[in-house]
C-alpha cells in the first residue's frame, strides 16, 4: 500500500423495521407519558422488529445488501465482517458468521468479527477496519451496526426508564482503499474508562455467579446468583436480567467526553470545529446531542439528529443516521464528516471522514 492509501466508504444502507412504536403506545404498559419521554429524551417514537421472523443478523443483511448495492460489488467480493451489536441472536457463535450465511457467502469463508462495544461500536469498527484497509490485508470489508432491542426490554414500570429509549434497526457500510487526494478516514480516535462499568450494563448473565468485582450494589449481596454464565430461576424470580443505567452519570460524562474526543481528532489533523460540514453523534439522546452541539458552537445545518424517529439503536444509531443523511442529500463529495459516539464500559471514540 502507497503511504497515500485511505480508507473510504464506498457504499452506505440501512434498514429499519416497519412496526412504529409511539411514546403513547408505551404508557399502556408503564406508567409514562408523551410529555415525560420527550422532556427527557426527545424521543417520539421508535421501530420494534417482528419477532420470531426478524432477528439482529437478518436486519444487519438488509441493510448490507443496501451498501453492497451502492459500493456496486455482490456479497461474494467481502474480504472480511465486522459486526457490531449488544443484541446478538445468540449468547455465542456471534453474528458476523450469522450475517455471513445470510448473506450467501459461506464458500469464500472471508472472516468475520464481532465486536462488543456497544454505543460506539460503530466508531471503533470504522478504525478496525481503517487499520485492515491500510495495511493491505483486505479491499472489502462490509461493517455492520445492527440491534434488536425490543426482544428484551422490561415494559412495567421499573423498566420504563430503559425501556422508552431504545429501538431496533441495522445500518451497514462497505469500506475500500482509496488514493483519491484528501479522501476518507482522516483519523479515529478510541478511549475507554471502566472506574464505572456497572453504571450502564447488563450484569446478568455472566461468569460472575454473583460476584462484580468487590462492587457490592451490583453484585446483590442478598441474592445467591447461581449459574452465572447462563440464565437460572434466581435471576429470572429476582428480575436480575435486565440492563441497568444510572442515566445522570452517563448523562453528566458523556457531555464531557464527547466535545472532548471531537476536539481530539480534529487536532490530530490540524483541522478547526468551523471544518466539519456534518457531525453525526450516536443518539443516545437529544439532550446530549444538543448539548455538544452547544458546547462545539455548531449550527443546526450541522449536526444530524433522527433519534426523534428511532429512538438509541446503539451500535446501529450512526450507521442509519450516517444513511439517512446521505439519502437526503446532506453528504456530498469533499464534505467533513464527524462521527463521534460514546456508551456502555465507558467506551467513547470520533471519526474524521473526507467524503
Amino acid at each position: 500500500m502507497t503511504e497515500c492509501m485511505r480508507t473510504k466508504i464506498a457504499g452506505i444502507g440501512h434498514y429499519v423495521p416497519e412496526k412504529v412504536v409511539s411514546n403513547h403506545d408505551l404508557t399502556q404498559y408503564m406508567d409514562t407519558s408523551d410529555e415525560w419521554i420527550r422532556e427527557r429524551t426527545g424521543i417520539e417514537s421508535r421501530r420494534y422488529a417482528e419477532k420470531h421472523r426478524e432477528t439482529t443478523a437478518s436486519m444487519g443483511a438488509k441493510a448490507a445488501r443496501i451498501a453492497l448495492e451502492r459500493a456496486g460489488i455482490t456479497a461474494e467480493e467481502v474480504d472480511f465482517i465486522i459486526f457490531a451489536t449488544l443484541s446478538p441472536d445468540y449468547y455465542f457463535p456471534g453474528c458476523g458468521v450469522l450475517l455471513q450465511r445470510e448473506l450467501g457467502v459461506t464458500n469464500k469463508e472471508a472472516g468475520a468479527l464481532d465486536i462488543r462495544n456497544q454505543c460506539s461500536g460503530f466508531v471503533y469498527g470504522i478504525s478496525i477496519a481503517d487499520q485492515f484497509i491500510k495495511s493491505g490485508m483486505y479491499k472489502n470489508i462490509l461493517l455492520v451496526g445492527s440491534e434488536m432491542h425490543s426482544m428484551g426490554l422490561d415494559f412495567s414500570d421499573e423498566g420504563r426508564a430503559v425501556t422508552v429509549i431504545f429501538g431496533d434497526g441495522a445500518g451497514a457500510v462497505v469500506l475500500q482503499p482509496t488514493e483519491q487526494e484528501g479522501q476518507g478516514v482522516l483519523t479515529t480516535c478510541l478511549h475507554s474508562d471502566g472506574t464505572h462499568a456497572e453504571e450502564l450494563a447488563m450484569i446478568n448473565p455472566g461468569s460472575h455467579s454473583g460476584y462484580h468485582l468487590g462492587t457490592e450494589k451490583f453484585g446483590y449481596p442478598d441474592v445467591d446468583v447461581p449459574g452465572g454464565t447462563f440464565v437460572t430461576q434466581t435471576m429470572v424470580d429476582n428480575n436480575l436480567l435486565a440492563p441497568n443505567m444510572t442515566g445522570q452519570l452517563v448523562f453528566k460524562t458523556a457531555v464531557v467526553k464527547f466535545p472532548e474526543v471531537i476536539q481530539e481528532a480534529l487536532h490530530k489533523t490540524g483541522l478547526q470545529v468551523s471544518d466539519i460540514d456534518l457531525l453525526i453523534p450516536h443518539q443516545a439522546n437529544l439532550r446530549i446531542s444538543q448539548f455538544v452541539q452547544k458546547s462545539l458552537r455548531l449550527p443546526d445545518e450541522k449536526v444530524f439528529n433522527n433519534i426523534q424517529k428511532y429512538g438509541n439503536t446503539t451500535a446501529a444509531s450512526i450507521p442509519i443516521a450516517l444513511s439517512e443523511a446521505w439519502e437526503a442529500g446532506l453528504v456530498k463529495e469533499g464534505n467533513l464528516i464527524c462521527l463521534a459516539a460514546f456508551g456502555s464500559g465507558f467506551t467513547w471514540g470520533s471519526a474524521l471522514i473526507r467524503w
